[in-house]
């Protein structure tokens, strides 16, 4: 997963992004912005970014062991993330990889919460968990549609990261509710 949402943000960077971004308005009758709009950015540095974040994700899931059955949840929270979006119609345009990235940490925050037996796995679990639900909070996504941070060149859309964090989190319980049990 992590290779489509990188490789796909390094192909549109050459699309038109109007044709792939998150358009409320568009959205229901062009359903591919639910997934296509993790791939446009609006600029270099958002690219790069998000690039780097999409790699210490992959390395996350890596080290965590995460099974096919995370991928497949975060498959399912992608176009969800961004379908969380229609709850802020103010957003005119959104394109950026952070809300599925955001959702991908929160599968393996409950992956290693829930699915693991060893304690430590769940230590680092509950800390990744602790720490998104802060930085969700400390973003004020019920703000605004934007933000402004002086670290970016572009403005920030903490409804994105919250939507993608809810996504994820809701995609990675139904998961583990249905994984097999072990004897």
């Amino acid at each position: 997963m992590c290779l489509a949402l990188g490789g796909g943000s390094l192909l549109a960077w050459w699309a038109p992004a109007a044709l792939l971004d998150w358009q409320p308005a568009r959205a229901a009758a062009q359903p591919w912005r639910l997934v296509t709009a993790a791939w446009v950015h609006w600029s270099g540095w958002h690219l790069g970014a998000n690039l780097a974040g999409t790699a210490v994700v992959a390395l996350l899931g890596v080290a965590a062991r995460l099974p096919a059955r995370a991928a497949v949840a975060l498959a399912l929270a992608w176009p969800l993330a961004h379908a969380g979006l229609w709850i802020e119609p103010a957003l005119a345009h959104y394109g950026g990889a952070s809300g599925v990235l955001h959702a991908a940490v929160a599968i393996a925050a409950a992956w290693l919460l829930a699915g693991r037996a060893d304690r430590r796995a769940r230590r680092v679990g509950a800390g990744i968990a602790a720490g998104l639900v802060l930085k969700v909070l400390l973003e004020e996504p019920w703000a605004g549609p934007l933000a402004s941070a002086r670290a970016w060149d572009i403005a920030v859309a903490p409804i994105a990261h919250a939507s993608g964090a809810l996504a994820g989190a809701a995609t990675a319980l139904v998961a583990l509710a249905l994984r097999p049990k072990v004897p």
